[in-house]
This record gives structure tokens, C-alpha cells and sequence, in this order.
């Protein structure tokens, strides 16, 4: 339990210095070559931790401390709960699916952070300003 804590608690303190890098720096500006290895190698060890180390450590608590195993059957033939459920769901089965969610929230997350990253610094309209198509045209809604 403590190593799946402690590396979802690093996962995420070292998300904190991206956000105040991003905020300290402009839109603009160029990456030197030593400031671009060290945020793709920061970058790296992030993503590492997320798909590689926090699953890990789930599946290895759910094995070892929980005793989620295949003979562990939640409901369907077998089970105490729903017995007449027309398959068996083992506790195994479960604990696959929250893998398949850490994977889809730190996607998820990855993402959100790619298109925040990359639209920080843009202009948002003002209330009563007309947006423009990729023409210059205004767009107008009808009706």
C-alpha cells in the first residue's frame, strides 16, 4: 500500500514544476538544447511512473494484500451475491478493470496537459468581439 501511494504522490508532485515552468515562461520562446533533454528526460520519468510503475504497484497490492485472485468470485455461479448471474465476475476481473482506468486517467490527463501546454498564451475574445473564420470573415450565428 505505501509504495502504490508514494508513487502516485511522486506522479503527481512532478506535474507541480511543469505547471509553474509553463507559467514563468512565454508562449514564444525557444528551448536550448539542454533545457529541451531535460524536460523530454522529466517528461519521461513522468509518463514512466503513470503507465509503468503506479499500475504495477496497484496490481501487485491487489495480488499480495487484497487477495484478488481468479478463485475469488464476486457474483455469478459459485458466488454469494447473485448467484444466478449468467457469468462469473472474479475479483481478478476487477482489479484489470481499475488498471484499465489508471491507464485511461493518466491518458486522459496526458492529453489535457499536451493541450494546455500548447495553448497557453492565446488570446481568448472578448464577450462582444466577433470571432473570424480562417478567412477573416466574421462569423455570425443565425437566428
Amino acid at each position: 500500500m505505501v509504495a502504490l501511494v508514494v508513487s502516485f504522490v511522486v506522479t503527481v508532485a512532478m506535474c507541480v514544476p511543469i505547471v509553474w515552468f509553463a507559467k514563468r515562461r512565454k508562449p514564444g520562446d525557444r528551448f536550448t538544447w539542454g533545457e529541451a533533454v531535460v524536460a523530454a528526460t522529466w517528461v519521461f520519468f513522468i509518463t514512466f511512473l503513470a503507465f509503468g510503475v503506479v499500475p504495477h504497484q496497484w496490481l501487485t497490492y491487489a495480488d499480495n494484500e487484497l487477495a484478488w485472485r481468479k478463485d475469488a468470485i464476486i457474483m455469478g455461479p459459485g458466488s454469494d451475491f447473485l448467484p444466478n448471474f449468467p457469468f462469473s465476475v472474479t475479483k481478478e476481473a476487477v482489479r484489470d478493470i481499475i488498471v484499465v482506468g489508471i491507464y485511461a486517467v493518466g491518458l486522459g490527463a496526458m492529453i489535457a496537459g499536451w493541450a494546455w501546454w500548447q495553448g497557453r498564451g492565446k488570446a481568448k475574445p472578448a464577450a462582444g468581439e466577433l470571432t473570424t473564420s480562417t478567412y477573416g470573415r466574421p462569423l455570425v450565428r443565425k437566428g
